[in-house]
């Protein structure tokens, strides 16, 4: 777990430091709001071509060689991320983007599949994911930091993609050395240690559902529920996400590096609403309500800031409730959908929810982009990404009916 908490803190890194970027590229290349949130959001048109065969080929193959190919590709194409100019290239370079981290989160929840039992579970996603507040907590004072240098004549914003994109292909190469892709292939398990881990697995997996066809299941109606609200809860917390920092500047008027250092609060809030949601779902073996009630809690701080006016520090309060309890679902939702189904059936549920349910990384964004274009005001962006928020904890709460509990199975 600390080698993949590390490398989804690098993941995330190079994913969202555009938002950063933001701060200052949108005023030198002269990008509307609608541009930028163009760009931000089509990465994920680029990240769902390689969703579902990801969480196969790690299934079949390998994790440590996928994810070691995954991260040199995406390492050089951040790198390259320094040399854009127009809104096409923008857009180009995000899509390359996209598809070169495309299957790097489905391989590793398949993988973790492969480690963890199901009650650890929703710790052991909770622990991965909190990766995504803890490299924003560190990220944004570093961004700020590097938006200052003008090293060689080139723009901090530049440096910004430079620098952090040399990471994951040092990190590449090292996974091919460290990380081991089954337990019966661990030398630094005990034999009586990896005999356990095995039988363990191998027998949940005998208790779990079974299923005729692979693609069948991707159609259930219970499948289709869980892509519907991780595709509402991803539409809210990318729209934050990418927005969050821009919408701070223009709303304090503040120097740059002093609104990075304010983003981190949200994010450091987030990191513990994660770990203790997941760690309180594991002890009461509760998923989807562990899920939706923080959902809710994010919406309601988010119509709060779209329907009244307040001052710095009553919005920065309101978007960290947001971002907590947005960030908090999704231990529990992922241990929710993961280790019901066994096999291949389970590795194409896992890459067809995130990989449908991503498409809201491109609606968030760009919503919000265009909302802001049109009306002239950011409310009506947080506004939509209210109603999302809502609706994503509502759909979880649905009953199911009895013949569709069988394809995921409900704690």
């Amino acid at each position: 777990m600390p080698l993949l908490f590390l490398l989804y803190v690098v993941n995330f890194l190079d994913r969202v430091n555009v938002a950063y970027a933001a701060l200052e590229m949108t005023h030198d290349l002269n990008f509307s709001d609608k541009v930028f949130g163009l760009g931000a959001g089509i990465f994920f048109a680029g990240y769902l071509l390689l969703e579902i065969p990801g969480a196969l080929i790690v299934e079949r193959w390998s994790a440590r060689k996928w994810i070691a190919r995954i991260m040199l590709s995406w390492g050089f194409v951040t790198m390259l991320m320094a040399l854009v100019h127009t809104a096409h290239q923008f857009y180009g370079a995000r899509f390359s983007l996209g598809v070169a981290e495309s299957g790097f989160f489905t391989g590793i929840l398949v993988y973790i599949r492969h480690w963890f039992v199901q009650e650890d579970r929703a710790k052991a996603v909770a622990l991965l994911m909190s990766a995504i507040p803890l490299s924003n907590i560190f990220g944004s004072p570093l961004a700020g930091l590097i938006l200052r240098v003008h090293w060689l004549g080139l723009a901090g914003w530049r440096w910004l993609f430079i620098l952090e994109g040399l990471p994951a292909i040092f990190l590449g190469v090292a996974v091919l050395f460290l990380l081991t892709d089954r337990p019966k292939d661990a030398e630094w398990l005990t034999a009586g240690e990896r005999e356990y881990l095995v039988a363990r697995l191998e027998r949940e997996d005998q208790q779990q559902t079974s299923t005729t066809a692979t693609w069948r299941v991707l159609l259930r109606p219970a499948i289709l529920v869980l892509v519907a609200s991780y595709f509402l809860q991803f539409t809210g917390a990318y729209g934050l996400l990418y927005w969050l920092p821009t919408l701070l500047k223009r709303a304090s008027g503040l120097p740059t590096l002093t609104v990075t250092l304010l983003v981190s609060i949200p994010y450091l809030a987030s990191l513990t609403s994660q770990l203790v949601n997941g760690w309180h779902s594991d002890r009461t073996g509760e998923r989807r309500r562990h899920a939706a009630l923080p959902v809710f809690v994010a919406a309601l701080a988010l119509a709060i800031l779209a329907s009244r006016a307040g001052g710095l520090g009553q919005t920065v309060v309101l978007y960290t409730v947001a971002s907590a309890g947005l960030y908090a679902y999704l231990g529990p939702f992922w241990a929710h959908t993961s280790g019901q189904l066994k096999g291949m059936a389970a590795a194409a549920a896992t890459g067809s929810i995130n990989a449908i349910g991503s498409i809201g990384g491109f609606a968030g964004p760009y919503i919000v982009g265009a909302l802001n274009t049109h009306t002239g005001n950011p409310k009506a962006g947080v506004m939509c990404l209210t109603g999302c928020a809502a609706l994503s904890g509502l759909l979880l709460l649905m009953p199911n009916r009895p013949q569709e509990l069988n394809p995921l199975a409900t704690p």
